[in-house]
């Protein structure tokens, strides 16, 4: 019983945790005082329910009993005697045993988006943005984001206690900005999410070529953000984007876990739920385009995944359509990856010619050489036009710049292919299909 019971307070921990730190931090006004509250009441929560079963609404038993923890630590402090006042009459408002707390509005849903653009402020860096939404948000342990990223655990503990002292420092308000704020910090938050997907949908380092536990988390955390911003174009094109491309996911990976490249997969085993829902979430998004608006990169991202997602087979795709949705997408975001990928298309297109001209281009680039893609990409098209040992040359570059194995021994089986005076049927770049980040050097397939 006790082992049922502490099931049953993982899975609410899961589900409640971030409603529960959200609605804590608008009170204290201190994400990380909230977290530990949270806390409190979840060592609480199971010191007592094996004992005295689950509460009927256990959501609204975390956040009484948080409270009157709270109550209890203001009372210490007599600078914030307002605030005990303030917080007893919420707690006198409402009983541990009844819905109330939960069914009734009290600004949840706005403390949720208020969280999140409070975990993805700017006043932090990228990593400890990333690794801080996961906490609050994803509701993960320390132990499993230092897994995932493939970190030492004590240095995720240490990018969230620094974060929290950050932003405590700075004395980021609890609070959704407005106007030309919203968007440029819309902006971090959306990055934010797709950095979590990206890491989980093509690692950039280890022995797995995914990790479908990140793309999940990352999903999760775009639906809440659809739901609490959903006038919003961005989040739905985000949302359409990590849905397509985590359709793909069963038939990216073989028996042994080896990568499987676009045109070589089984579409059969595309999970065409995602697919839809990934669909609708772009139509939702170009929808309120349709009222006034210009394509934002992510709703033009996922307008490229779904030209993949409509393709019955590989040689079905619409690479004409691709190619001028990334001709606007380098005009909405500049980059060299977003040319990338413009190459692979263009060489689908139009004849590998095409696209190694621009690739050619892109040497010119500092930061990209040294970006794996770049030479497997021309790796490939070299090899199409049957230049086997240029071929073979930028294969075995582009295995020595990526620390992902799986990807490593692609790339070299790729290159010895190439002895063969040929590529394995049916091969493509391994940037075909591939979303593009906003990070400058990632872009997962």
């Amino acid at each position: 019983m006790a082992t049922d019971t502490h099931r049953a307070i993982e899975a609410v921990w899961r589900i409640e945790a971030p409603r529960l730190i959200a609605g804590l931090t608008r009170l204290v006004r201190d994400v990380g005082v909230a977290e530990e509250l949270a806390q409190d009441a979840l060592v609480a929560a199971l010191e007592q329910w094996p004992a005295e079963g689950v509460p009927r609404n256990p959501a609204a038993w975390l956040m009484t009993t948080a409270k009157r923890r709270a109550i209890d630590q203001i009372r210490r402090n007599e600078t914030f005697r307002r605030k005990v006042e303030e917080v007893g009459r919420d707690l006198a408002e409402s009983t541990p045993d009844v819905g109330a707390m939960v069914a009734e509005d009290d600004g949840i849903g706005d403390d949720l988006l208020r969280l999140v653009f409070v975990a993805c402020h700017p006043v932090l860096s990228t990593e400890a943005r990333a690794a801080l939404t996961l906490r609050l948000l994803g509701g993960l342990t320390t132990d499993e984001i230092a897994r995932a990223f493939l970190v030492p655990e004590p240095t995720v503990a240490q990018r969230i206690v620094r974060a929290k002292k950050t932003l405590a420092k700075a004395r980021v308000p609890f609070e959704v900005p407005q106007g030309d704020e919203l968007a440029a910090r819309l902006s971090s938050v959306l990055e934010v999410v797709y950095l979590i997907f990206n890491e989980g949908y093509s690692a950039t380092a280890g022995d797995d070529w995914m990790r479908p536990a990140l793309c999940e988390d990352a999903l999760r955390l775009g639906r809440i953000l659809a739901r609490l911003a959903p006038r919003e174009p961005e989040v739905h094109g985000l949302v359409a984007l990590m849905e397509i491309q985590a359709s793909r996911a069963a038939a990216r990976t073989g028996p042994g876990g080896e990568p499987i490249l676009l045109a070589d997969q089984n579409r059969a085993r595309w999970d065409q739920l995602l697919i839809r829902r990934g669909l609708a979430a772009l139509a939702r998004a170009e929808a309120i385009l349709d009222q006034g608006g210009r394509h934002g990169p992510y709703v033009l991202q996922a307008a490229i995944a779904a030209c993949h997602a409509r393709a019955r087979r590989f040689e079905d795709t619409d690479w004409e359509r691709i190619v001028s949705l990334y001709e606007q997408l380098a005009r909405t975001m500049p980059s060299p990856v977003v040319e990338l990928n413009r190459a692979v298309a263009l060489s689908m297109a139009f004849g590998p010619e095409t696209g190694l001209a621009l690739l050619d281009q892109l040497m010119a680039f500092p930061a990209i050489r040294k970006y794996h893609l770049l030479p497997s990409t021309r790796g490939n098209l070299l090899a199409q036009l049957g230049r086997h040992a240029e071929a073979r040359a930028e294969f075995e570059r582009a295995a020595s710049l990526t620390r992902n194995e799986r990807e490593r021994t692609l790339l070299l089986d790729r290159a010895a292919a190439c002895d063969q005076e040929g590529q394995p049927a049916g091969s493509t770049s391994m940037a075909t299909g591939r979303a593009v980040s906003r990070h400058p050097l990632r872009s997962p397939e």
